[in-house]
């Protein structure tokens, strides 16, 4: 599948639709799914997705056909949810905080998110934007604590704190759902 997608892409360069919407094809649903892990509702996911299509379309060109495009791709769109929770960033404080190992039980992670996938989405796009951000770029994109302070322009300590905030507050959330089904 490598030869076809650097084809639609050498069109895209070209400004062709019928690339950007191949392109568009084949990758929205990861990145319109990836959008709605880091935006609070479906609205801004939306206007992020489509900001971000845009800027990929228009920097086409500097994608060097080495490694993912997929991950090219995302890289922007990752880029451009940053950018766009940092212009809120006015109402939200991201700030150096104590962080504790006896805050998290790894050994619980894995029972702790078992629910299902549309439930913990929308348990994560509840979460404050800070500790949604972090979560997503520790879980999601893999980043380490250094990585994830150095994009957001904290401490790795703050990052560390945010990322056991989210866990903890999704963990109520998943609680809380797990009752109201026991209920049932």
């Amino acid at each position: 599948m490598k030869e076809p997608i650097d084809h639609y892409i050498r069109k895209c360069i070209e400004n062709d639709r019928g690339g950007q919407q191949k392109i568009y094809q084949l990758f929205a649903p990861v990145l319109y799914g990836l959008c709605l892990k880091y935006m609070k509702n479906e609205e801004d996911a939306k206007d992020v997705f489509q900001e971000a299509f845009v800027i990929a379309f228009q920097k086409m060109e500097q994608y060097r056909f080495e490694g993912s495009f997929e991950g090219w791709l995302k890289r922007i769109f990752i880029n451009k949810l940053i950018e766009t929770l940092n212009k809120r960033k006015k109402n939200v404080l991201l700030t150096d905080e104590m962080y504790s190992e006896e805050m998290i039980d790894e050994d619980e992670e894995t029972e702790r998110f078992l629910i299902p996938q549309e439930q913990l989405l929308a348990c994560i796009q509840q979460l404050p934007d800070q500790y949604r951000l972090v979560f997503n770029l520790y879980y999601f994109e893999k980043m380490k604590h250094k990585e994830i302070a150095s994009v957001l322009n904290i401490s790795e300590g703050t990052s560390k704190s945010n990322l056991n905030r989210a866990k903890s507050n999704l963990q109520k959330q998943i609680s809380a759902i797990r009752a109201l089904k026991q209920i049932d």
